[in-house]
């Protein structure tokens, strides 16, 4: 069969470009996507610091989650100084060495300059020797690098939060310039961890494995990892296990859809192909050909084509995964020195789904083909049939109401991620349902357009009647294009309507006058400080992500969600969060508030316990004290300042909410706390936007790829569809119709296609997009931009026609006569 179906393939080239293309195209996202997911499980950042030593031990970063599922924590695990004794003592330990990692700032005098505060028992990590002087040995000493230009005896001052301190440099060494060395206990003092440590260093004894004297370590102490290899960097690091599961989670949502929507895009492609060999597949079944053969030819074919299109797809999917690591780099997503792994896996993942979607597509595509008679097929072989089967009415309309039941009911039921999920994802739902009921969705809007006068005109008969007798053919040829529809407005409509709400909410929740920010946090001396200026209102706010515990569908399910810490008093002065029910004066009484939509996901109302894990992992359980409805500007969930602080890996606050302090106090208080900004409220929500834009430039551009395929589609389907009609070009012009009027018979069905995508694109987009508000804002109406909508309207307009229009005029180049000799 296989033999049979190259042949076939040699024989129907032109027939067979558009599911190649689409295949191809497909194949491409889809071995990104994968590599994608193998770097978020292995890529990363070789060790620099830590790279003499064979094994690196930290808390326990992550937790391991339902399915097979892990969470990486935001804060840094604290491993306790008790724990080096206890690995020191494993045999083939030569040296435990425990490290701090401070970020801090040296006073200049032109300024400051970004600094890294270490223990000086970490300097027998790396290649650092004292250049001169002595090693630190009391709490105000310090010990700088060579490049500074310090010498043993100035006083250096080291800047952390807004705190500065001064220290007398008792020695250089050969480290870089931005590396200094306290005391190791002054180092923890500094990190505010005075009996923690960031990781212990392993060197070990000669001749033994890095592998063997991990797991010493961990069967040795409990409730540590004990990193071998490049994960040693994930200790030095931290931002690196954040970004590997960040391209886990964009890259899994990604290609789910990547998946559906190849699945889809190949079907109408190979849909239509089949509809114009109904010729050759009725000769076959009148010749007594089996349904199961013509199954297994279309089958054979499909595979051919999506093998050679599925590899050839491959290649530039990995090329492209260079500029896309570059793309993520910038948006700031992921560390500029992160390595995306370039394995065998995505490639065989990506060939493997990309031959099954199709071969699926292509048995769906072959069913009338195959199971008609071969009567009946030979009466259709020239003209469609006039019905639409009764089961594909039933499992289209039956999608749809699906579709909308779902984009819409699971916000009102359930709210949470999974709704909005399922918001979002109930498009596609809608879509494939109107591709199965296509061809009634376009004689409903040829009969409405017939109505108001369209067919009047010559060559508005001809496309009225034309696109009613071929209700088939150009149904097919407009389900991607509303496809593109749907998904571009659900995509740009959910970043516009989070964005809106969440720039809505800062700016009436925040009724300070002043913030108060510094680089790494805010000390709360500077609070203290500020709160002692007349009639001043000083408000510490700090920021982080908790792991939430909740029944979902019956079954425990963790998420991780944002929070703020803020003091039960005063917070009310500064901030409005929209209280909905309860007080924020019960956090004094170890409580948490929750947003309205933390609620609903929860299933928690005021007086309900809540359980969780702070930022660094520590279980927190809170009882729930109030609900407010600014969650998407300020956190889902808020806990008192000092239970949240304790927990963060630098101990600070983000910022501090200032309101009622005279302008000429503040700045004189300030003068003694360098580092420390002042920004007024409207800098300060705008600099909070800038911050959150990475992430959307990331989706946004996934996004973009995924839609490029997409328009690709269209165009493959419509001039596909357009092209294959040269001879019924031929048979007008034959009878009289002139070159004009074929085209401008052309440019109506275009008419009809783009208006039927258009109405029906933004129709199927409706569900989602008020699913996803309701989840999200709990307001029914999305945030639509008019320019935006206008704009994936005008590219629809300009895809569709030139599809349409462009091969009808090659097509009429051609003289009739020689035309109408073309084979199918």
């Amino acid at each position: 069969m296989f033999a049979l179906a190259r042949q076939t393939l040699r024989g129907h080239l032109s027939g067979f470009v558009a599911a190649f293309v689409a295949v191809f195209c497909g194949s491409v996202l889809i071995t990104l996507c994968g590599i994608l997911i193998d770097s978020g499980q292995r890529g990363g950042i070789p060790p620099q610091r830590y790279a003499s030593a064979p094994v690196v031990v930290t808390g326990p970063q992550e937790l391991y989650l339902e399915f097979g599922m892990t969470h990486r924590f935001v804060e840094r695990v604290p491993v306790p100084v008790s724990h080096l004794d206890a690995v020191a003592k494993v045999p083939g330990v030569r040296d435990a060495v425990g490290d701090v990692t401070v970020r801090a700032e040296r006073g200049t005098a032109g300024g400051a300059e970004s600094l890294e505060v270490h223990g000086w028992s970490s300097s027998a990590l790396g290649p650092i020797t004292l250049v001169d002087g002595t090693p630190p040995a009391g709490p105000d000493e310090v010990v700088l690098s060579a490049d500074t230009g310090a010498r043993p005896g100035d006083t250096a001052e080291i800047r952390t939060g807004g705190v500065a301190t001064s220290y007398r440099v008792v020695g250089v060494t050969t480290a870089a310039r931005d590396q200094a060395f306290l005391t190791d206990e002054g180092a923890r003092t500094l990190s505010g961890r005075p009996d923690a440590v960031d990781a212990i260093a392993v060197l070990s004894e000669p001749d033994v494995s890095a592998d063997e004297l991990a797991e010493r370590i961990r069967a040795a102490v409990p409730d540590v990892e004990a990193l071998v290899g490049d994960d040693r960097a994930d200790a030095e690091f931290l931002d690196v296990g954040t970004s590997r599961s960040f391209l886990m989670l964009i890259a899994g949502s990604f290609g789910g859809t990547m998946l559906m929507v190849v699945l889809a895009i190949v079907a109408v492609t190979l849909g239509l192909s089949v509809q114009q060999r109904r010729r050759e597949f009725a000769l076959l079944r009148a010749i007594a050909a089996t349904p199961r053969q013509i199954y297994a030819l279309i089958a054979s074919e499909t595979a051919v084509l999506a093998t050679v299109a599925a590899v050839l797809g491959a290649l530039p999917g990995v090329g492209l995964s260079f500029p896309l690591r570059d793309a993520l780099a910038a948006f700031g997503v992921i560390p500029p020195e992160f390595e995306f792994v370039l394995g065998p896996l995505p490639v065989v993942v990506s060939v493997v789904a990309c031959v099954a979607c199709a071969v699926v597509a292509g048995v769906i595509a072959a069913r009338r083909a195959a199971r008609i008679s071969p009567v009946s097929a030979l009466g259709e072989a020239t003209r469609e049939p006039p019905r639409l089967g009764r089961g594909r009415l039933v499992t289209g309309w039956s999608l749809v109401v699906v579709g909308v039941v779902t984009g819409i009911a699971l916000p009102l039921t359930i709210g949470g991620p999974t709704a909005t999920a399922g918001a979002a994802g109930s498009a596609l739902l809608v879509v494939i349902g109107m591709g199965l009921v296509g061809p009634r969705l376009l004689t409903m809007t040829t009969s409405l357009l017939g109505r108001i006068g369209f067919a009047r005109p010559a060559a508005g008969w001809l496309a009225y009647h034309t696109a009613r007798a071929h209700s088939r053919r150009l149904g097919s040829a407009t389900t991607p294009l509303v496809l593109g529809v749907t998904m571009a407005l659900v995509q740009i409509a959910t970043i516009t309507t989070t964005t809106a709400a969440t720039e809505r909410q800062l700016e009436t929740g925040l009724v300070s006058d002043y913030v108060l920010i510094a680089p790494g946090g805010v000390a709360p001396e500077v609070v203290d400080a500020v709160g002692r200026v007349p009639n001043a209102t000083a408000v510490p706010v700090a920021h982080s992500q908790v792991l939430v515990t909740y029944d979902e569908w019956g079954e425990q399910t963790s998420e991780a969600y944002s929070a703020q810490g803020v003091p039960p008093s005063g917070i009310e002065k500064v901030m409005d969060l929209d209280m909905r029910s309860g007080d924020l004066a019960g956090l004094a009484d170890d409580g948490v508030a929750v947003s309205e939509f933390a609620a609903r996901t929860f299933g928690v109302d005021v007086g309900e316990s809540l359980t969780m894990r702070l930022g660094d992992g520590t279980p927190h359980t809170a009882t729930v004290v109030a609900v407010y409805g600014n969650g998407l500007g300020f956190g889902d969930v808020t806990l008192p300042n000092d239970v949240l602080v304790e927990h963060t890996t630098s101990g600070l606050n983000t910022y501090v909410l200032v309101r009622g302090a005279a302008p000429d106090a503040l700045r004189a208080v300030l003068a003694d706390h360098p580092g420390v900004e002042v920004t007024d409220r409207n800098s300060f929500v705008a600099g909070r936007e800038t911050d959150e834009n990475g992430e959307n430039a990331v989706a946004l551009l996934l996004n973009l790829a995924l839609l490029a395929f997409v328009s690709i589609a269209v165009v493959n389907v419509l001039v596909l569809a357009t092209a294959a009609r040269a001879r019924e070009f031929a048979l007008l012009r034959l009878v009289g119709a002139g070159t004009r009027q074929v085209s401008a018979m052309m440019h109506g069905e275009a008419a009809i296609v783009v208006l039927t995508s258009v109405v029906f694109g933004t129709l199927a987009a409706v569900p989602p997009l008020v699913g996803i508000s309701l989840s999200l804002t709990g307001d029914a109406l999305p945030s639509v931009p008019p320019l935006a909508y206008l704009g994936v309207v005008a590219v629809a307009v300009v895809l569709g026609w030139c599809s349409i229009a462009l091969p009808t005029r090659f097509a009429l180049r051609e003289k009739p006569v020689e035309a109408m000799g073309v084979g199918e």
